[in-house]
C-alpha cells in the first residue's frame, strides 16, 4: 500500500514509522527545517519529501496520483482540511485521513469536505474516559469501522453470571465473538465446552450496543465503577 502523509511532526513521523516497519510504501511531505532536521535518522530519505503539502505540485510530485491513502496530520486543521480536499476532488484518493485539532471544527471534517476519517484526539480520549468510568475494568484496545466494533479487554469476575460455567451455557450477545482467553499467562481459542474461570483475561470483539450487556456477563453481576487509585 503507498501512503503519503503530509505533516512531519510527531504524529506524522510515528505514523510513517509504523507503516514502513509493516512493509508499506510511505512518503512524508514536510517543510518545517526543524522538523526536517529532527526525521533524519528516523524516517529513510527517500521518504521524505521538503515542500508544502498544500501545493497541487508538491503532491504531484510526491506520488499522489497513485497513493491509496493519503493522511493529513498537520497541526493546523486549515491546512489539513486543504490538503484532504485536494486529494478527494481533485485526485482522488480512494482513502483520506485527516487530524482534527481543534473538537470545534469538527463538523467542517466530513466527507462533503473530502475527508473519509476524522482523528478528533480530545473526542477520543473523551469517549475513552467515559467508557473506563462506565464498564468498570473492561479495557478498550481497539475501535473498528469508526467506533462500530471494539476489540476488548475483560476479567472474568469471580461473583460474574459466567465464572466457572461453559460457553455454550452462557446468554452471550448476538453480536459479540470472544476472541480468545489468557489464563495464567497463556492464550488459546475458546470453544463451546470451555469453562470461563475467575480471573481469566476474555479478548473480544462486540458492537457498541452490547458493551454494556458484555460487562454484565463478565463483571460482578452489575459493573461498577472504577474507583480512581489514590
Amino acid at each position: 500500500m503507498f501512503v503519503i502523509i503530509v505533516g512531519g511532526g510527531n504524529t506524522g513521523s510515528y505514523l510513517a514509522k509504523l507503516l514502513l516497519d509493516a512493509g508499506h510504501i510511505v512518503k512524508v511531505v514536510e517543510e518545517r527545517p526543524l522538523v526536517l532536521e529532527k526525521m533524519e535518522g528516523e524516517i529513510p530519505p527517500e521518504s521524505i519529501l521538503v515542500g508544502d503539502g498544500s501545493s497541487p505540485k508538491v503532491l504531484e510530485d510526491a506520488g499522489v496520483l497513485k497513493a491509496n491513502v493519503l493522511a493529513a496530520v498537520t497541526g493546523s486543521d486549515e491546512t489539513n482540511l486543504v490538503v484532504t480536499s485536494l486529494a478527494r476532488f481533485e485526485f482522488n484518493v480512494p482513502r483520506v485521513i485527516a487530524r482534527l485539532n481543534n473538537p470545534k471544527n469538527a463538523w467542517l471534517f466530513t466527507p462533503e469536505m473530502g475527508v473519509d476519517v476524522a482523528l478528533n484526539q480530545a473526542d477520543i480520549l473523551a469517549r475513552l474516559v467515559a467508557e473506563e468510568m462506565s464498564l468498570g475494568d473492561m479495557m478498550t484496545l481497539l475501535k473498528l469501522r469508526k467506533g462500530e466494533y471494539s476489540l476488548i479487554e475483560e476479567k472474568v469476575h469471580p461473583l460474574s453470571l459466567s465464572a466457572n460455567k461453559n460457553l455454550r451455557d452462557l446468554k452471550i450477545p448476538e453480536e459479540c465473538v470472544l476472541v480468545a482467553i489468557i489464563r495464567k499467562n497463556k492464550l488459546f481459542i475458546p470453544h463451546g465446552d470451555t469453562v470461563l474461570l475467575p480471573a481469566d483475561e476474555i479478548l473480544a470483539l462486540v458492537h457498541a450496543s452490547e458493551l454494556r450487556q458484555l460487562a454484565i456477563l463478565l463483571g460482578p453481576k452489575e459493573p461498577t465503577l472504577r474507583k480512581p487509585e489514590k
